[in-house]
């Protein structure tokens, strides 16, 4: 999403009025080892806060006058993390940016929070495979394992108030909202993975109790607008009641119907229905627009039709014209179009455009990965290996996006990439936008500078 630079200086008015010494200081500082930017920068939500570089030590240090209590987040390019932050704070972090969450500590007034949010972050990236297993369970079953899952968190939570002092309110309800809402989030995903898991034809029954959280859900809260445990949940919630909603009212026969103009309308309605807080409609309705363009790969009359829909109920202007570069973007991928005229650096720094680097002989294969991937590096880096041997009628060329230049190379020497067959694209917006970059085994197929297929897929199109 676009950020808006607005300065410290409006926040802190907002938060205080004229006099900024009746709100307490906050200081957030640490250290970065193995350092991928030169800089740290703070955002509330999606607005620029502050930013600093760092020493010569690799420290660094923001003094903060009069903000608002809550949930901001700090990007190390490219990284980023969440911090909460209150007056009186005085917070450091130390952390590798070769595991950048797993090594990440806060010490200092106000790091109980922050450590409990990262650990909860922490569990439930560990805990997502193992959920997956128990899809296949009955509906009774999953649900008692899930709420047992909650209840350990809360317990480590009141132990954690126990030992350390109440926290804030606001702390709490951040906290709280850190187990409920990845503990809903599942449920939301069940009935579609167990159909998966199991083979089912039909979504399985459920009983009355299984969506019982729904009944105390707040849909427009205001403080975890851009919470991902919130944001994940809202995401799924909305797409079930979609579902849900027209397999009872818009089905024919056993199943709901599958056109994804329909389903989509569904949830704009959904929101536009639900969710009044302004700032929160605005992002999922990107969220779904975003969602239906990349999937549909097709510049039809209806894309046209649920653009103008979208349009008449967001009031973000940057949203808006984000969704209209990318319906731009889709009808340049076209098959027969020239590869859009994008710039990524080689292994010496220099400058090359995309259609320089594409194969006469060969038809090329573009792919992407990045560094703060590494199961998915670990895998593609493999999937390459094998489509070289079966496909020596192709030439495979990486595009790394979103890691620094430095980090891209020691990687290539690390791994022993072949560095003629591998780019670093540098300007990952502009990359995701113009090759339409909507999930890391995508790739685009060319001969010479001419698109074949700008929706390819390295597991599916091979």
């Amino acid at each position: 999403m676009v950020r808006l630079l607005l300065g410290l200086t409006l926040l802190s008015f907002l938060a205080c009025g004229k006099k900024s010494s009746d709100c307490a200081a906050v200081f957030f500082g640490g250290e970065i080892v193995n350092p991928t930017s030169d800089y740290v920068v703070l955002y509330r939500n999606d607005v620029y806060v502050d930013s600093v570089k760092l020493d010569n030590n690799n420290r660094f240090s923001f003094d903060l006058e009069g903000i608002e209590e809550g949930l901001y987040h700090f990007d190390h390019t490219p990284e980023l993390q969440y911090v909460y932050l209150q007056g009186g704070d005085s917070l450091l972090v130390r952390l590798n940016t070769l595991e950048f969450d797993e090594s990440l500590v806060f010490s200092g007034k106000g790091s109980e929070i922050n450590n409990f949010l990262i650990e909860m972050f922490l569990t439930y990236e560990n805990e997502e495979p193992l959920i997956y297993d128990l899809y296949e369970l009955d509906p009774d079953s999953f649900d008692q394992k899930i709420d047992s899952l909650k209840t350990l968190k809360i317990a480590h939570l009141k132990e954690l108030e126990t030992d350390n002092g109440q926290f804030t309110g606001k702390e709490l309800a951040m906290a709280k909202a850190a187990i409920d809402y990845n503990s809903y989030l599942y449920k939301e995903k069940y009935p579609f993975y167990h159909k998966k898991r199991t083979g089912e034809e039909t979504v399985h029954e459920l009983g009355s109790s299984f969506y019982e959280y729904r009944k105390n859900l707040n849909l427009n809260n205001k403080d975890l607008t851009y919470f991902r445990p919130y944001f994940d949940f809202m995401k799924w919630h909305f797409g079930n009641l979609s579902y849900m909603t027209c397999m009872e009212d818009c089905h024919t026969g056993k199943a709901p119907i599958s056109d994804r103009l329909h389903f989509n309308n569904h949830k704009l309605h959904l929101v536009d229905s639900l969710v009044q807080e302004q700032e929160l409609r605005d992002i999922l309705f990107r969220n779904i627009a975003v969602d239906y363009l990349l999937k549909e790969h097709n510049p039809s009359e209806e894309c046209r039709v649920f653009i103008d829909k979208f349009r008449s109920l967001s009031s973000n202007d940057d949203h808006k014209k984000e969704i209209d570069a990318l319906y731009s973007g889709i009808k340049s991928l076209q098959p027969n179009n020239s590869l859009p005229d994008i710039v990524v650096r080689d292994v010496d720094d220099n400058e090359v455009y995309l259609k320089d680097v594409v194969s006469k002989k060969k038809n090329t294969v573009f792919y992407f990965w990045t560094a703060d991937q590494k199961g998915h590096f670990k895998n593609i880096t493999q999937r390459i290996a094998l489509l070289e041997k079966k496909h020596p009628e192709y030439n495979f060329v990486g595009i790394n996006l979103k890691t620094s230049h430095t980090q891209w190379v020691n990687m290539l020497e690390e791994f022993h990439l072949d560095k003629t067959n591998q780019y670093h694209g540098e300007d990952f917006k502009e990359i995701q936008m113009a090759m339409i970059v909507d999930g890391l085994n995508k790739c685009v197929i060319t001969k010479d500078t001419l698109i074949v297929n700008a929706f390819g897929n390295l597991y599916a199109s091979f």
